[in-house]
């Protein structure tokens, strides 16, 4: 395994870290036992999930993964060992109702903040979070398949963001929370926390947990140059675009899949160009004979922003091939090809 450290912290975090949300729904304890065992015993010391999880999100699975999680730092009595993040859910309309007052009184306000964390440390069992993040954006920015800026004078109903840092303050004072970051984060939100937390000597952003894979290079033209120059890396999701670059969609239905179980929801990466692209890059990893999981993760893991690559399992044999992933380096030539794909139909599923 090979590690990074986190932003401006003493953390080394692996390289790949390992994605739960499926936990409690596609797949239950026993399963996430055995995944959290084989990731552990291969290296991987850093672990994501969110109050949210399981998903979809509904309110029989609500907080199941993170239950599962503390489950098993109790039987393995081995917390210390892992690097954990964890994300409190914000304001969205119509739906959530079942997280606190309801989907659109949630934010980052202290009482929502205080009652989010507190229950996260129930369920997980354990008095600390490394890293904690803010899942969305509460002002109207473009998120979850969503590309363009509807701007909203109105759009004021939000906890202002020294706010929201003072919160976080008052959290890692208790010690709940060691560090902080954002997540499906936008370039403007990036340095106004940068900023507002060095002004006003608040606790820094360590990460931005934000869509990227091959066909969703967004971050590349948006984020990636703040990621870099201030120390705030990328903890990549969905790097293989909800399973897709697998291939294992292409001209079928999988059992137990994503796609198989929900085809409704997940739209962003069922698009017309995005099954071309998704097509493209499959043909290319197998003209050299890379699996086509490995090969996207592999280009994802080796973006000179990327701290963490949080790849997702179903089953031990996904787990396997994402995590081989870091042992593969993909060549100059490779890298031209998959250029060349992506310059030809850019960001085919935003």
């Amino acid at each position: 395994m090979k590690y990074r450290k986190l932003g401006t912290t003493d953390l080394e975090v692996s390289v790949i870290c390992l994605g739960t949300m499926t936990w409690g729904e596609q797949n239950n304890q026993e399963d996430g036992f055995k995944q959290m065992d084989y990731a552990f015993e291969r290296g991987v010391n850093f672990f994501d999930t969110a109050e949210v999880y399981s998903i979809p999100t509904r309110a029989e699975t609500y907080g199941k993964t993170e239950e599962i999680i503390g489950n098993w730092f109790k039987e393995k009595k081995n917390r210390h060992n892992i690097i954990l993040a964890s994300k409190i859910a914000s304001k969205v309309k119509n739906d959530l109702s079942w997280i606190r007052q309801g989907g659109e009184k949630l934010g980052f306000d202290k009482e929502n903040m205080n009652k989010a964390i507190d229950a996260s440390l129930k369920r997980l069992q354990t008095d600390y979070i490394d890293i904690y993040q803010l899942h969305w954006p509460e002002r109207k920015v473009p998120k979850f398949g969503v590309l363009d800026f509807n701007y909203d004078p109105h759009d004021d109903d939000w906890t202002q963001i020294e706010e929201v840092l003072e919160n976080l303050n008052s959290l890692v004072k208790a010690g709940k929370v060691r560090y902080i970051g954002l997540s499906n984060e936008t370039p403007w939100g990036m340095m106004k926390f940068l900023q507002i937390a060095k002004e006003k000597n608040l606790p820094r952003i360590m990460s931005i947990q934000n869509v990227y894979s091959l066909v969703n290079r967004v971050f590349d033209i948006a984020n990636s140059e703040i990621s870099i120059r201030e120390q705030c890396g990328l903890l990549a999701y969905s790097p293989l675009a909800g399973g897709r670059l697998s291939g294992k969609y292409i001209n079928a239905k999988p059992e137990n899949a994503r796609y198989t179980l929900w085809p409704s929801r997940f739209d962003r990466h069922k698009t017309k160009r995005g099954e071309i692209a998704i097509s493209k890059y499959v043909n290319l990893a197998n003209k050299y004979n890379i699996r086509p999981s490995t090969f996207a993760n592999s280009f994802v893991n080796d973006r000179p922003f990327t701290t963490s690559n949080i790849i997702g399992a179903t089953n031990m044999n996904q787990l396997k091939e994402n995590i081989d992933s870091i042992k593969l380096t993909l060549s100059k030539e490779v890298l031209e090809e998959i250029e060349n794909i992506h310059l030809s139909d850019p960001n085919p599923c935003v």
